[in-house]
């Protein structure tokens, strides 16, 4: 799946949908007509052009983009990079919900990427409908995967945008009928419509994909089993017009129980969880553990055109200029995300009082390029004032610290950009040894390491969800011990070149009548707790608050606390009713000539 054929250089000339730029709208000299490819080689082709471009969805000049705007949208982490002015008009502007307008340069370019997926989807699905499986053996398998991506990006587009045009393989012809699609249909109350075309599609392609591909990297059986119920679980939660969550409807997710429990059935066999926590993320692993169910490949130097289908979306997080990185040092943990990682003498988070301080209160004066020592003695009153769950050092690396389970590379106060304006704190779970012979530079530097997009111990935590949501709070219980469980024996790559642990670690089951009352209420509490430790900072956690309805309680006293540390944060303001999605773009809405309807507050 890796291996970029000349079909994705002959669907770029068939498939793509008219731009949205005048100038762009010139006759070609010469078309090809895609009756012409009719064989099962042709087709498999089409499909291969359509995993090709889902690798672009993250580009790092387009906005969701990159994958980790959903926890720089939120209290997960900081855009960083050189300072407030580097990206600071569209995503400086995200994670402060000032100033973004529908046109903002970050928000049209992947809407029109996305749909560029869904037409080279379209196409393979209407070659592949011409097909029987005695010409082409492959043909439902094929329909399924098609069927999944381009569910998967109308699921990504509407946790963006809520309403968007649905396109399938039956819409074809001019650029007016495409035009004429609306994103909004007004005959319908609400947006459940859409969620309902979503869902059918990855239910159909759940009933067409096999279990095991032969090919690394093709769709699964079990990634659109997951989808199901993901979807059914952002359904559960119905909104208003203004995005207020008004109803959770049992019935929905009494619905997704049953395609969770079709996943955690296979649980030790099929799924599992790694023994350890890190071994998620590092690139010896691509394609390798029980835990991951889907992954988007990327991969590097095998196209002599791009040096391969390389990951540029979080490539540019690569710390600035230290130990063979270059380039751009965005994506720093926040303070308050790197807080919540605290554990108290029960073992348990410090639920009330875990951001009371921070790292940055233990090393204000660190300004120079290498202020080692102001960072060691930094390091020893913050670190060891505290314990912490082992996922802290999975997901951050702080100066001074070992780099990616590597004891004789310590992180250097050097690869941070900016540390005044957005932290020392470095996200890590994307990025890879920077001697992994999986780096690129072409004026930005990114790496090949596979994005990991539906893991188990989502699943784990999407069941204990479902479960507490149903009144049953004491089944979630063994799924969130489980993955604490898993937390605190993954240690073994934490410790330093003399053996010692890199912090003291300290990571606890929930025991009711022992450490907690595990009512309905604390089980709620727990699972969005561990919901955060478990998934931080891998552009997860706006989706789930906006999924909960807690955006704007959550984000205003986040901002409440930030703005203390960083002056760039004292303009920040989450607007409900508004900020709980992007605006339409701009150049959407005029390509549509009128037919699209932008949301409310913009």
């Amino acid at each position: 799946m890796k291996k970029i054929t000349f079909f994705i250089l002959l669907s770029a000339q068939i498939i793509m949908l008219n731009s949205c730029s005048d100038f762009l709208n010139v006759n070609p000299k010469q078309t090809l007509d895609e009756n012409l490819l009719t064989s099962p080689e042709d087709a498999d082709g089409f499909v291969t052009a359509a995993y090709a471009r889902i690798t672009d969805i993250p580009s790092w000049d387009s906005p969701f983009a990159p994958w980790w705007s959903g926890s720089m949208r939120s209290d997960d982490s900081y855009k960083a990079g050189g300072g407030t002015w580097d990206g600071g008009d569209g995503w400086g502007y995200m994670e402060t919900f000032v100033h973004l307008t529908p046109n903002g340069w970050p928000l049209d370019y992947p809407w029109y990427v996305s749909y560029q997926i869904v037409q080279r989807c379209n196409t393979a699905l209407r070659k592949l409908n011409e097909m029987t499986e005695q010409k082409f053996p492959a043909v439902n398998a094929r329909k399924g995967e098609m069927l999944f991506l381009r569910s998967f990006v109308f699921f990504r587009l509407k946790e963006f945008f809520k309403y968007i045009p649905y396109i399938d393989e039956s819409v074809t012809g001019t650029s007016a009928q495409f035009e004429s699609i609306p994103n909004r249909d007004k005959s319908q109350t609400g947006d459940q419509y859409l969620w309902e075309h979503i869902l059918a599609d990855f239910k159909r392609a759940e009933s067409l994909l096999p279990e095991v591909q032969q090919d690394k990297g093709r769709i699964t059986k079990n990634a659109a089993t997951a989808m199901v119920a993901r979807t059914l679980m952002f359904m559960a939660y119905e909104q208003d017009d203004r995005h207020q969550v008004v109803n959770i409807n049992k019935e929905r997710l009494t619905e997704a129980l049953t395609y969770l429990d079709k996943l955690t059935a296979q649980d030790g066999a099929t799924l599992d969880l790694c023994n350890d926590f890190g071994t998620n993320f590092v690139i010896e692993s691509d394609n390798l553990t029980k835990e991951s169910i889907w992954e988007i490949q990327y991969s590097i130097k095998d196209d002599s055109r791009t040096g391969g289908k390389i990951n540029r979306s979080e490539g540019l997080n690569h710390p600035w200029q230290w130990a063979g990185f270059i380039c751009c040092d965005f994506h720093h943990v926040s303070y308050t995300m790197g807080n919540a990682f605290k554990t108290g003498a029960d073992g348990l988070p410090l639920f009330d009082t875990y951001n009371d301080d921070s790292y940055g209160d233990y090393i204000k004066d660190v300004n120079g390029a290498d202020d080692s020592t102001k960072i060691e003695t930094g390091n020893k009153a913050y670190f060891n004032k505290y314990t912490f769950d082992p996922r802290f050092s999975h997901t951050i690396c702080a100066p001074g610290q070992p780099w990616k389970y590597d004891p004789t590379l310590i992180f250097s106060r050097k690869g941070i950009r900016n540390g005044i304006d957005y932290g020392y704190l470095k996200s890590v779970k994307e990025l890879p040894n920077p001697n992994c012979n999986c780096l690129l530079y072409d004026g930005w530097q990114f790496n090949s390491m596979n994005k990991r997009m539906i893991r188990y111990d989502e699943i784990l935590l999407w069941k204990a969800e479902v479960l507490i949501q149903l009144d049953r709070w004491n089944e979630a219980l063994p799924l969130i011990n489980r993955l604490r469980t898993r937390a605190a024996n993954s240690t073994g790559h934490l410790k330093d070149k003399n053996g010692n642990y890199v912090l003291n670690y300290k990571c606890e089951t929930y025991q009711p009548g022992v450490n907690c009352t595990w009512d309905k209420a604390f089980a709620w509490k727990a699972l969005q707790w561990e919901n955060r430790l478990e998934l931080a900072c891998e552009g997860r956690r706006f989706f789930d608050l906006q999924r909960w309805g807690i955006l704007e309680p959550t984000m205003n006293q986040y901002f409440s606390v930030e703005k203390n540390r960083f002056a760039w944060m004292q303009t920040a303001r989450f607007t409900a009713g508004r900020d709980e999605f992007f605006p339409i773009p701009q150049p959407q809405i005029k390509w549509a000539k009128g037919n699209y309807t932008q949301n409310p507050g913009y």
